[in-house]
């Protein structure tokens, strides 16, 4: 018998919290231990599916499929391209011997000798294989049968200086080619150059206007940069060229660069250029940035008219920027720079805020194509010493001189085709 001051002990089961908060426990324990031994081996043990990118569906029937996806030891995870989420900017360059560009500067009869660096005598061909990749999402092959359909019936137009004229013949190179013989025209001019493709009533247009705005250097160059006076206020003459285009192009930048304050003047050249006032660069292409605001927001209908504008184009004339301490330019350079986020001398900060703090206040959309950071990398890409200076061709000699080694403009095909690539997918 038990002494009745002695109670029996509970044969029940325990409370089901503490069996709940007992199994969470060691299931934490056991997806812990789990996870260390996946993070030391290659092969997890647990198989976890990978998120689906944007707008793709998995096939869940597709089992092989299935299977290679999870035993993948890496996933490409990025996104399809949406302008307004990826950061174009952020990414690397990959070289891809397989892939080959949809032109050449001998097929393509378009391709100024300034830019025709195959045909200059340059005979390396590794930088005609570097495809930009962004980190966050999958930037599209540019489609020529695609960037036709979008301008069915439509003018596109690049307005800026020899840059985008360098971008205009990429554009247009890399869409000729499917095009019938009969079915294309071009007529170059000084100032308006017009590529018409008959069969989509289409055309793809050049405008010279190295400033956007008005100067006494923008028809009849003058060499001397100390003589050239910018009319920071005055756009309308060189814009009503640009009115009831579909799809502008813009870009101005290298023209500013001289190194020097900039001449700037308002009111009428006829009235004597003894006005002008000195500014430093920013200051002076914000006030010209300002005009070509102006004339935008004034003229342009978002609903029939879309608007682009093209970040600087890094210039590369200064070696010591990527760790080539000899002063040779760009001179012989066959790979890009591998340094994440590389910036030189060649690209100022200062300007690229002007242009976003002057398209962020303006009342019609502009979209931006940044292509800044990507071009920065590309030392190996400009036309060096295999283009034109004066007309003429470089001699054997002259090409010896690093010096005269153009790191400004960029061998077609190359850089500008990336350019392109990511208009075409914002477009």
């Amino acid at each position: 018998m038990i002494p009745s001051g002695i109670m029996k002990p509970l044969r029940g089961k325990l409370p089901l919290p503490i069996i709940i908060t007992t199994l969470c426990v060691l299931f934490f324990i056991a997806v812990l231990y789990a996870e260390r031994l996946s993070f030391l081996s290659s092969k997890s043990i647990f198989k976890f599916k990978t998120c689906p990118r944007k707008n793709t569906k998995p096939k869940s029937s597709d089992k092989r499929v299935d299977k290679e996806i999870a035993n993948a030891s890496w996933i490409d995870d990025r996104f399809d391209f949406d302008p307004e989420e990826c950061n174009v900017a952020n990414g690397k360059w990959v070289y891809n011997k397989s892939i080959e560009p949809l032109y050449s500067d001998t097929s393509c009869p378009y391709v100024d000798r300034q830019f025709s660096c195959v045909n200059n005598g340059r005979t390396d061909s590794d930088y005609r294989h570097w495809e930009w990749q962004p980190e966050d999402c999958t930037l599209p092959n540019f489609n020529p049968e695609l960037a036709l359909q979008k301008l069915q019936g439509k003018r596109l137009l690049f307005v800026g200086d020899s840059l985008q004229r360098n971008q205009w013949e990429s554009f247009v190179c890399l869409v000729e080619w499917i095009i019938p013989q009969k079915q294309k025209s071009m007529k170059r001019g000084r100032v308006h150059s017009v590529f018409k493709v008959k069969e989509y009533n289409a055309t793809i247009e050049f405008y010279w206007a190295p400033y956007l705005v008005e100067s006494n250097t923008d028809i009849n160059i003058i060499g001397d940069q100390k003589k050239r006076i910018i009319k920071v206020d005055a756009i309308a003459e060189r814009a009503k060229n640009w009115t009831g285009v579909d799809i502008l192009v813009f870009n101005t930048y290298v023209w500013w660069m001289s190194g020097l304050r900039i001449k700037s003047l308002w009111g009428s050249f006829a009235n004597g250029e003894a006005g002008y006032e000195e500014f430093d660069t920013p200051i002076a292409y914000k006030l010209a940035l300002k005009t070509w605001a102006n004339w935008v927001d004034s003229t342009i209908n978002p609903n029939k008219t879309r608007v682009f504008f093209t970040t600087m184009s890094p210039t590369h004339t200064r070696s010591q920027d990527w760790g080539n301490m000899e002063n040779v330019k760009c001179f012989n350079e066959t790979k890009p720079v591998r340094k994440k986020n590389h910036w030189g001398t060649g690209s100022d900060k200062r300007i690229m805020s002007v242009v976003a703090k002057v398209v962020k206040k303006m009342k019609v959309p502009v979209t931006v194509i940044n292509i800044t950071q990507i071009s920065e990398y590309r030392i190996d890409g400009h036309s060096s010493v295999y283009t034109e200076t004066g007309g003429k061709l470089l001699t054997e000699e002259e090409r010896t001189d690093p010096q005269n080694a153009d790191c400004i403009h960029w061998c077609l095909p190359g850089v500008p085709d990336t350019w392109n690539q990511i208009f075409l997918a914002m477009l």
